[in-house]
């Protein structure tokens, strides 16, 4: 199994092409305390999918905001919490293997439990910023 702190790629830095193992979020959820924040997210160039595994500290809370351009998959990993539409704090409640499907153009928060919260984030990967000709 891969350590906690696994990153995206194989050894000398070089991608890995097929299927694999990218870390063990149980492992990463049950780790001694450390500031909240992305504990996980892939390196490997030239992938479709982005993720983030992130623990939010015991009420920590990622506050009401819109993503205007990609849908989210937020599963619970550990602890709870609660799901907020934007106009109201606490929507649904969140525990540990609760899928979440957050639509972009919806308004969303996330506030952690007493225990804290860890979930894993999917999502479409962002394309890079391109310089090119303004369309004077």
């Amino acid at each position: 199994m891969t350590s906690p702190s696994a990153i995206d790629t194989a050894p000398a830095g070089r991608p890995v092409a097929g299927p694999r193992v990218l870390c063990d979020t149980r492992a990463l959820a049950e780790a001694p305390p450390v500031p909240a924040g992305v504990l996980w997210k892939p390196a490997e160039s030239g992938r479709q999918l982005d993720a983030n595994v992130v623990r939010l500290a015991p009420g920590g809370r990622i506050t009401a905001h819109t993503e205007a351009q990609l849908d989210v998959l937020v599963l619970v990993v550990a602890g709870h919490g609660t799901l907020g539409d934007g106009a109201a704090e606490a929507v649904e409640p969140l525990a540990e293997g609760a899928l979440v499907r957050l639509p972009h153009g919806a308004p969303r928060s996330i506030t952690a439990g007493e225990a804290g919260l860890t979930y894993l984030t999917v999502h479409g990967r962002r394309p890079g910023m391109r310089i090119g000709a303004h369309p004077c």
